[in-house]
């Protein structure tokens, strides 16, 4: 049941995400999704910072914080920034999204149900104000971006 549910949801995902990616010209597109990206990471960077390389004091509030702000962003509906006409760089805006993510539907539809799954994960953890928990999760989310990366993000 939870297989068809979360079946269910990638392909409401992936026609919202078409419907939606008509309303913004590619170049934004690209755009927009370097910046969500981006704001990830650097959500992800706090989180390592206190919950791996304790180079920062565990700070249970901050930690949640991120950790929300991933799993908001993972679930925004990020798919829609991936149009045509998104393949390739446009003018001075560059990507490193290989063509292959433009054809391997199944492929990245599994990738992105892993990292919303994650981060929400992420999220939980980070609920309960456990480092441990915070670290195991953080890691979790951390192999789902790089499995995406290792397949479909070009160096």
């Amino acid at each position: 049941m939870k297989k068809l549910m979360i079946g269910s949801l990638a392909a409401l995902f992936l026609t919202a995400s078409l419907n939606a990616s008509a309303q913004v010209d590619p170049e934004d597109q690209i755009i927009f999704r370097k910046a969500g990206y981006s704001f990830m990471s650097w959500n992800m960077g706090k989180i390592k910072a206190m919950a791996i390389d304790e180079s920062v004091a565990w700070d249970p509030a901050q930690v949640q914080a991120a950790a929300n702000v991933i799993a908001a962003t993972a679930n925004s509906g990020m798919g829609a920034l991936f149009g045509p006409g998104t393949e390739k760089s446009i003018g001075d805006v560059k990507t490193r999204v290989k063509p292959e993510f433009f054809t391997d539907t199944a492929g990245v539809t599994k990738v992105a149900i892993a990292f919303n799954q994650a981060a929400n994960e992420l999220a939980e953890a980070a609920a309960t104000g456990d480092q441990a928990t915070v670290a195991k999760a953080f890691a979790a989310t951390g192999d789902s971006c790089k499995s995406c990366h290792d397949k479909y993000r070009m160096d």
